[in-house]
């Protein structure tokens, strides 16, 4: 069962007057929006949605919030920051979920970050780039090595509906 999303967020404005400032382009909030609906369709309600405090993953973590009614609550992480340490995420993770162990979870961060976190909570053995918006969805216990299940783009769901 997927328990784990890792996501990166959409495609951000280039300039800004800082990087933790960058808001989502018009089309990074379509590619969030379809992002949102097929994982909501796909995977149903997160127990907890966690977001890099950026202008940008907020935004993305608010879209996807957006189609989970029953959901309200999005908790900025400063461990997903673009350049955190993914073991340091994964020990704090770990923790967590020994509070409540068949919690749900998105994460939304950068690139390269998304990519360490894929390599550390997987035996994918090697960190995958992400596009804007693609996200990964992993079975994850506590303290093992998860399992990819999926990863999915924009341009993927685009070759689904043809």
């Amino acid at each position: 069962m997927v328990n784990l999303v890792i996501m990166r967020h959409g495609e951000a404005e280039p300039m800004a007057a800082s990087d933790k400032l960058r808001p989502l382009t018009p089309k990074g909030v379509d590619e969030v929006t379809q992002m949102a609906n097929w994982l909501y369709q796909q995977h149903g309600n997160f127990d907890w949605v966690w977001s890099s405090p950026y202008l940008r993953t907020q935004q993305t973590a608010e879209l996807m919030l957006a189609k989970q009614p029953s959901f309200s609550q999005l908790d900025l992480v400063t461990d997903l920051v673009p350049d955190a340490n993914a073991a340091s995420f994964q020990s704090y993770l770990d923790v967590c979920l020994a509070t409540k162990p068949d919690a749900r979870i998105l994460l939304v961060s950068h690139m390269p970050l998304v990519s360490f976190l894929v390599a550390q909570f997987t035996d994918a053995g090697q960190a995958p780039v992400f596009s804007p918006a693609q996200l990964a969805c992993i079975a994850y216990q506590p303290k093992q090595q998860g399992q990819l299940i999926e990863s999915i783009s924009t341009e993927d769901l685009a070759l689904l509906s043809l």
